[in-house]
């Protein structure tokens, strides 16, 4: 738990525990779907999911402290989740942690003035919700302009396991599956969720076929030309498959 005296005061520290929380259970509810599922029991207590600022997740039941430190997640997501289709209740479970993630970060944020919260809000609302990245509103930009250089790079083809060179377009179509047309005007990073920027290095997965900042998973585009095949963090700690 996090003292009174560690807690983020200004904008920036408050928006940068955000990311990390966020990070967090982006990965719970995407990338670490079935070890989150299997961890919510309907047989158990009350559980919550947390996302801490170590960019880490929980799965446990709430502080037992009354207040608690800061606003606690939804109570009890466990309990609805053999009584729905998956995919409906891990997007309720996404609903409720973007509101806990807000909550917290207004919560760190009482204490700024009025233009300073308007500031924080903008920044977090720059970034796709949860309940965007889980139900796949997020889809593919077909006419992005390049970035950095870098053989995975948006400005490139990419290869993919088996060798054969694909566009970024069919790749990004189909690591994101089928999306309506109509909503094909974003991409976002599979780290930290974020929107592309054509002033940032982006870099693509030969496994899982996601696109990731290279900042957020510490490759450069010098790194990247002497990279034949990519794994994403959560891809190299997966075990092979075959």
């Amino acid at each position: 738990m996090s003292s009174a005296t560690s807690s983020p005061r200004t904008v920036e520290e408050i928006f940068k525990d955000f990311k990390a929380r966020r990070s967090a259970l982006v990965r719970a509810l995407t990338y670490d779907v079935d070890q989150f599922y299997s961890q919510c029991d309907p047989e158990k207590e009350n559980l919550c999911l947390y996302g801490h600022p170590n960019e880490s997740w929980e799965v446990t039941m709430p502080a037992d402290e009354v207040p608690p430190e800061i606003p606690e997640p939804a109570l009890g997501i466990n309990f609805s989740r053999d009584g729905m289709c998956k995919k409906d209740w891990l997007s309720l479970v996404a609903v409720h942690s973007d509101c806990w993630l807000v909550a917290v970060a207004f919560y760190f944020g009482a204490r700024l003035n009025g233009s300073e919260r308007k500031r924080l809000y903008s920044l977090i609302n720059d970034l796709p919700t949860l309940f965007e990245v889980v139900t796949g509103r997020i889809s593919v930009k077909d006419n992005k302009p390049g970035a950095d250089g870098g053989s995975k790079s948006w400005n490139s083809t990419k290869r993919s396991i088996d060798g054969q060179a694909r566009s970024k377009h069919e790749l990004l179509e189909e690591s994101l599956g089928e999306v309506d047309d109509a909503e094909n005007d974003e991409t976002f990073c599979g780290s930290c969720g974020g929107s592309y920027n054509s002033a940032q290095f982006w870099i693509g997965c030969d496994i899982c076929e996601r696109w990731y900042h290279g900042k957020c998973v510490k490759i450069t585009p010098a790194k990247a030309e002497n990279i034949k095949q990519y794994k994403c963090p959560s891809c190299s700690t997966k075990k092979a498959r075959h």
